[in-house]
Formats: structure tokens, C-alpha cells, sequence
């Protein structure tokens, strides 16, 4: 072995002083310049809901800090799908109208351009607006902004989040209802849907660098935020209304990365997590660009990491 001459060492030395020193200040400028808790906004026109399509009466959304009147409040975050959201609401509905607990499904338009509004509201007529309510944002605030707004104005007990894509299969809920109820501790608990056991079959189909993003996303999910669930991005989520008032009061990330957040929140909070296999297919549509969003996704995930390490990020205590 060669001997590393002293000067090359000094220098060595003081790029590492140098790195430090600037990781140093990185995290310094990242807390005096975050809020501990997210500023989450409500404008007026998302302070209630049509009764009809047609006519112009408006009801008040309720609060999510109000105690849950109904059994199930589903969760639909739309953007510019007018034409994947009817096959999605018809199946749903479907299943949810055999059954006979009391549900309501809140389709959150999140400032779409095209005809989603009036599509939910199509539904609003058919099932009445005690069934079917749909929130219009005043702008585009991203996955997991919609999520958290229709999480604040639902009534259930339980709360599911599903994409309006249809891609999971609706009646397999049971399996996430059966698993909650397993794990429920003090009211608590959070059941993700999974598509790890397709994991196989998927790689068979996607191309090489689709293959790479997913397993380097993976790796830094494990790395840097959730340890307990292996798909934390499967857009089927069932959540006890005492988990939801705190995780989406705290969560601040608005866009894809948002599940990520929000297991980690639960995860700190030592919340009871379980995750079920789910079936999956996929549909075409999707508004996912897989570079530009893994990119945003990587470094929203290093960030919370950063943000909730140094403490610049607050969590609230489980009882708030």
C-alpha cells in the first residue's frame, strides 16, 4: 500500500471540515426557516358543498375534530379525471351500497381544468349528498393536499383513501376492516393495502430504469423514513378517525411523497400500522412523470428526514 503523502492528507482533512461545515449551516438555514406544524389553509368555497347538481344550496362540511357519525368515510383525490373517475365511483359505490353500515364518499377535485366536478356532482343526484359529497378546491394543491382537506371535512369512524383510478380492487376493504380491527390500540390504528406481493410480476414488465427508480426509492424510504411497511405507496388506506386528526394535522408534505410522511408520523408516534395484500391492475392515465417525480420524491424524502432529525418538524403528543 502507498503511503498518502501529508499534503494530499490536509487537503483531505479539509474537505471534510469543509463538508461538515456546510451541512452544518444546511441545517441551520432548515430549521430558522420551517414551521413546525403546516399552515393548512381553507378558503371559502371549500367550506361547503353542493346539495344538487343542478340547483345552487350549499350544506357546511363538518369537522374532522368532531366526534364520527357514520360507519366509513371514503377518501377520492381527483385531478382532470373525468373520464377514469365514473368506472372507479360505480364500483365503489356498488360495493358500499350492498353493504349496510352507513359510508359517505368525498370525491376532492383538486383544481382540475376538465368536467370532475360535474361528474361527482352526477353522483350527488343519483345516491343524494348524504352519500356523495364532492369538495372543489380553489387550487391545485397536490395527492396528498386533497387527501388531508377530505380528511378534515369526513364524518366516518373509519377512513379510507382510495385513487380514482379504480386500480384496487374495492371489496378487498374487508381485508383491510379485519386487519384494523386487529391492531386497534386506543382508538388508534392505520392498514395499508399492498402490492409488494406483485413485486415479481411488475419487474417482469417494466422497463430497467423503472426497475432501478423502484428499488432506489425503497431503499430510501427504509433508509430515511418508514421501516414497518413495504408498499407505502398504494393508494388504498384505511385509518381510525383519532389516527387521522393527528397525522393530517401534522403532515406536511402535499404531493406523491405524502404516504411516506405520514407512515413516518405514525411510526414516531408508535400508532398501530398493519399491512394486506391487495389486488392491483394497472390503468392507463396516469400523471406520474417516473424521473421528474422520483427526483422530487428522493428529495422530499431526504428533506422530512432532515426536518423531523433536526427538529424543525414538531409532532404532536397522541392525545392532541
Amino acid at each position: 500500500m502507498f503511503p498518502i503523502p501529508c499534503c494530499m492528507m490536509d487537503q483531505i482533512q479539509l474537505g471534510l471540515l469543509v463538508a461538515i461545515a456546510i451541512m452544518a449551516l444546511m441545517a441551520i438555514l432548515v430549521k430558522i426557516t420551517t414551521k413546525p406544524f403546516p399552515n393548512i389553509l381553507n378558503f371559502e368555497q371549500e367550506k361547503s358543498f353542493k346539495k344538487s347538481k343542478s340547483g345552487s344550496e350549499l350544506e357546511d362540511f363538518p369537522s374532522l375534530d368532531s366526534p364520527g357519525s357514520i360507519h366509513l368515510s371514503v377518501i377520492v383525490p381527483a385531478y382532470n379525471e373525468e373520464l377514469r373517475l365514473p368506472k372507479m365511483l360505480e364500483e365503489c359505490l356498488e360495493f358500499l351500497e350492498a353493504r349496510k353500515s352507513s359510508y359517505e364518499v368525498i370525491i376532492v377535485d383538486d383544481g382540475s381544468a376538465d368536467t370532475t366536478t360535474e361528474v361527482g356532482l352526477g353522483y350527488v343526484d343519483k345516491y343524494g349528498c348524504d352519500k356523495v359529497r364532492v369538495l372543489s378546491l380553489a387550487k391545485n394543491r397536490g395527492k396528498g393536499g386533497a387527501v388531508r382537506m377530505g380528511m378534515l371535512k369526513a364524518r366516518g369512524e373509519n377512513l379510507l383513501f382510495a385513487d380514482a383510478d379504480g386500480a384496487t380492487t374495492f371489496e378487498d376493504l374487508g381485508k383491510l376492516e379485519e386487519d384494523l380491527a386487529k391492531i386497534e390500540v386506543d382508538g388508534h390504528g392505520l392498514v395499508c393495502g399492498s402490492r409488494a406481493h406483485l413485486e415479481e410480476e411488475s419487474i417482469a414488465s417494466r422497463t430497467v430504469l423503472r426497475t432501478i427508480l423502484m428499488y432506489g426509492f425503497h431503499a430510501c424510504v427504509w433508509i430515511f423514513a418508514v421501516k414497518t411497511v413495504r408498499d407505502t405507496q398504494c393508494g388504498f388506506k384505511l385509518i381510525k378517525r383519532k389516527t387521522a386528526q393527528i397525522v393530517f394535522k401534522t403532515l406536511h408534505i402535499e404531493r406523491w411523497a405524502f404516504d411516506v410522511e405520514m407512515l413516518k408520523i405514525a411510526e414516531m408516534l408508535e400508532l398501530p400500522i398493519g399491512e394486506v395484500s391487495v389486488r392491483w391492475s394497472e390503468i392507463e392515465g396516469s400523471k406520474l412523470n417516473p424521473i421528474v417525480d422520483a427526483v422530487k420524491m428522493f428529495m422530499d424524502i431526504a428533506l422530512l428526514w432532515l426536518r423531523y432529525a433536526i427538529g424543525a418538524w414538531k409532532l404532536p403528543s397522541k392525545q392532541e
